[in-house]
């Protein structure tokens, strides 16, 4: 059976401060919630709608996900997951192949160097050379990465999707 064409975006958290009472309460700075509203009007601009969203349980990823959404003009609800806070790659993947089936657009937002690593492991080569090269140099606060993936969510696996659009939001 042929699956449909899905989408998966892989966003680190926008620009934050770099000290608070512990890590996981780092909020936002003023240029980081612009950073990540520009990248939602971007990806609205691109057409992306989310239908899933996972998010770090961290302040400054929730954060970015308000930011990110309201400009997209999104109304989800994301499942905030305590795991992507410390998650690795492996992990990271896992938790999006529990992806509900219905979805057809994926939205993870997390922490480096794991968001990084997750699109790129995910990129099959095959897609825009640009964008790829573009996210090889670096993955800075509120770099983005969308992907199209066209198999069944359990099946996601390395390089089985393939990067299309790469943007860093400077709002």
């Amino acid at each position: 059976m042929q699956q449909r064409s899905r989408r998966i975006v892989v966003m680190r958290h926008a620009k934050a401060e770099q000290v608070a009472a512990s890590d996981l309460e780092r909020r936002l700075l003023d240029g980081g919630y612009a950073d990540a509203a520009e990248a939602g009007a971007w990806l609205a601009g691109r057409g992306v709608s989310a239908d899933h969203a996972l998010v770090s349980a961290a302040t400054r990823t929730r954060e970015t996900w308000e930011a990110l959404a309201q400009a997209a003009g999104w109304t989800l609800e994301p499942s905030v997951d305590q795991g992507l806070y410390s998650a690795g790659p492996e992990t990271v993947l896992d938790l999006m192949r529990l992806t509900p089936e219905e979805a057809v657009t994926l939205v993870v937002v997390g922490h480096n160097p794991t968001a990084a690593y997750v699109a790129n492991m995910l990129d099959d080569g095959e897609g825009d050379t640009e964008a790829t090269n573009e996210m090889a140099l670096g993955y800075p606060a509120g770099a983005v990465t969308v992907l199209e993936y066209d198999g069944a969510w359990a099946d996601l696996g390395p390089a089985t999707a393939r990067v299309v659009a790469f943007h860093v939001g400077r709002g």
